[in-house]
């Protein structure tokens, strides 16, 4: 791997395909007594989060932290950042701290690239979500997901739904899936596509109920009012009439196709709460897979291997 990841476009499908190897064996730490391995003692890893977040940061903290290294969280929200300090300077801070790697969530897209690409930071920069560009975690422990419960993804068809716009977990998804061999369809009402997604490399439609009894999985996404200045769509139950999964499309799936969502939901307008529950929805497993896949990352990125990887799991003695 590169030693940052920034976009889940600079991944190579080897690339991708290491991380999900490297995952599926720290996954085998949540089945053990003891959950953590002494790869990376000794390293310091800072999260820098400018956004709320519950999910992400968690994640990437029980990660470091399952792997050894030293955690950092580093909130904009009462720290130096609310009384106008740059992030060069917050940036020149982590540096005099040792930080040798550095997660960093944005409200503005392309944050993490500055950060990666300044010259400020020598540690490796970690985009865990920017603006409404990208979340090359998300998109990896998305594909880990659909890996585990459909094998190769070459040809799967993948259905993403919802507020595309917006969305940055539906970006890297469609340029991760791709490199994998998926097919991926974007649906969303027309108000909710981005300009040039035409360019995605990706097939679109507005007609939820055309795309779902050929969809090997069905990944819906949350509306993010909180960045909508404007109206994309009539009323709440309009959307969720057109675009919503319920009981109802539940039943037009095969019966080997799964439902996800990156979390948060919005239960009764992208997904009913039947469906959310259900024995076809892996919404909870994304999040135990995601903390395996961030520690897999986190491990590639500050020096590991996969041969380093089998060795230090055999260190922690039989699985449970």
């Amino acid at each position: 791997m590169k030693r940052h990841l920034l976009s889940a476009g600079d991944l190579t499908r080897d690339d991708a395909e290491l991380v999900l190897t490297t995952a599926e064996e720290m996954r085998s730490l949540a089945d053990r007594p003891i959950k953590k391995l002494p790869a990376l003692r000794g390293r310091t890893v800072v999260n820098l989060f400018f956004e709320d977040s519950t999910r992400t940061r968690i994640s990437f903290e029980a990660a470091a932290k399952r792997l050894s290294a030293d955690v950092i969280n580093f909130s904009a929200k009462g720290s130096s950042l609310s009384k106008g300090e740059s992030l060069k300077d917050t940036a020149l801070t982590l540096e005099a701290m040792g930080a040798d790697a550095v997660v960093v969530r944005h409200s503005s897209s392309g944050a993490p690239h500055r950060l990666a690409h300044s010259g400020w930071v020598r540690s490796s920069v970690v985009n865990a979500g920017d603006g409404t560009h990208e979340h090359p975690t998300q998109a990896l422990l998305d594909a880990f997901t659909l890996w585990r419960h459909l094998g190769s993804l070459d040809g799967r068809r993948i259905a993403i739904v919802g507020d595309v716009l917006h969305s940055r977990v539906a970006r890297s998804n469609a340029l991760l899936l791709r490199t994998l061999g998926a097919e991926v369809t974007l649906v969303a009402p027309p108000t909710l596509f981005p300009v040039g997604v035409e360019g995605w490399e990706v097939e679109t439609s507005y007609d939820l109920d055309a795309v779902l009894p050929k969809a090997d999985a069905v990944m819906m996404l949350r509306v993010q009012r909180e960045r909508m200045n404007a109206s994309f769509f009539p009323t709440a139950r309009e959307y969720s009439r057109r675009y919503g999964l319920d009981g109802r499309r539940l039943r037009q799936l095969q019966d080997h196709t799964i439902v996800m969502h990156p979390g948060p939901m919005v239960r009764g307008m992208e997904i009913s709460a039947d469906v959310a529950d259900s024995s076809r929805s892996v919404i909870v497993e994304q999040v135990t897979n995601g903390v395996a896949v961030r520690m897999a990352v986190l491990y590639l990125l500050l020096g590991g291997s996969e041969p380093a990887v089998s060795t230090d799991l055999s260190l922690e003695g039989p699985t449970a």
